[in-house]
């Protein structure tokens, strides 16, 4: 078992310990959420049954759009469901919660389900909705660069993400294509991290939305690069569950895969003002321009595809993206994706009944 299998079972046995007792927190460097524990609640008819979801989120961020739009819009609730929403902070700790069964569905990173595949545990999971198909972080730097060359990286720091998480993996894979060699810091928590650059740490930082536009409004980073742009197609985030939940509750996975879908086709149709009214109340503290910006980037860089499929070529490029980043040895690489994919549900959004 290599390290990061090894950290993640870890990670699940500290989930079934802690049980539904797990606190979480969202990752912005403005105010955050509330509480990192949401339901957004809209009115439905008295004599509709509606099935509550547990469902962990890897971050909080407007990299995932699509899905606090379902919420905010009532779509999830359109299809009798009720989203009880917790933030993991990483892949890592999303997927122990689905092995612990303290979660139904989780936003993660692909890659999760070939490492707990190649575990040979009792349970497996199935990525069954693809929500992005670029990486979401953004670089900046420390002082005000006029045209940014990932040459400028040579010798300086980054503060990253945890190896062997998605965004690490791309920022590595793009140092590599560029032949840089830098110093990325990974061992600091997400929720730190803009803490930490703003308190010396790093020369550059890889970060998310709203807390990139958070960090340049406040003059204390300034835009370099988008990674997802720069890298290109790759599937970074996924909605899973685990082979048996989706065996036993086929009708729930399919009205969570149409809602998902109504988001994103309402954010691809609404004005920026509508969208950062709709997003708002996941990002308290967080001004509209800013929710605003954000939107723009990742809509310019085709986060968010119109069908949400992960495809055979971009389950091709994810595994060779782990086996260069040596978290996935070549023999442990998957011939059969359908072991840990499932796409009949997006194939089945819009059709009658669905």
């Amino acid at each position: 078992m290599n390290k990061l299998g090894c950290l993640l079972l870890s990670t699940v046995l500290l989930t079934i310990t802690a049980g539904c007792g797990t606190a979480s927190v969202t990752e912005t460097s403005a105010k955050p959420a509330a509480e990192a524990k949401m339901e957004v609640k809209t009115e439905v008819k008295k004599s509709e049954e509606i099935k509550t979801v547990k469902f962990s989120e890897v971050i909080r961020s407007i990299f995932y759009a699509p899905h606090y739009i379902a919420m905010q819009k009532g779509f999830f609730k359109e299809e009798g469901l009720n989203v009880d929403m917790n933030t993991a902070q990483g892949s890592d700790k999303g997927a122990a919660a689905l092995i612990a069964g303290v979660a139904d569905i989780s936003l993660v990173g692909p890659e999760t389900a070939i490492y707990i595949y190649n575990q040979k545990g009792d349970k497996t999971l199935k990525i069954f909705h693809q929500l992005t198909i670029k990486d979401g972080s953004f670089l900046l730097s420390r002082t005000k660069l006029n045209g940014f060359k990932w040459s400028d990286l040579e010798g300086k720091s980054v503060v990253g993400w945890r190896p062997g998480s998605a965004p690490q993996m791309v920022l590595n894979s793009k140092l590599q294509q560029e032949k840089v060699k830098a110093e990325v810091i990974t061992n600091i928590a997400s929720p730190a991290m803009a803490g930490a650059f703003t308190s010396g740490k790093g020369d550059f930082i890889q970060v998310f939305e709203p807390i990139a536009s958070t960090l340049e409004k406040e003059g204390k980073a300034f835009y370099a690069a988008a990674v997802g742009q720069a890298f290109g197609p790759f599937p970074e985030t996924s909605y899973v569950a685990t082979s048996d939940y989706i065996k036993k509750n086929p009708e729930t996975i399919q009205k969570f895969v149409n809602a998902v879908a109504k988001g994103t086709k309402w954010l691809n149709t609404a004005s920026p003002d509508e969208i950062a009214e709709a997003l708002m109340p996941f990002f308290e503290g967080t001004p509209k321009d800013i929710i605003i910006q954000s939107i723009d980037r990742y809509k310019k860089q085709d986060t968010w595809s119109a069908v949400p499929e992960l495809t055979a070529e971009q389950f091709e490029t994810l595994q060779k993206m782990l086996i260069e980043n040596d978290v996935l040895k070549p023999e442990q690489k998957l011939t059969d994706m359908g072991v840990v994919v499932d796409m009949s549900f997006v194939k089945n959004i819009g059709k009658a009944g669905k």
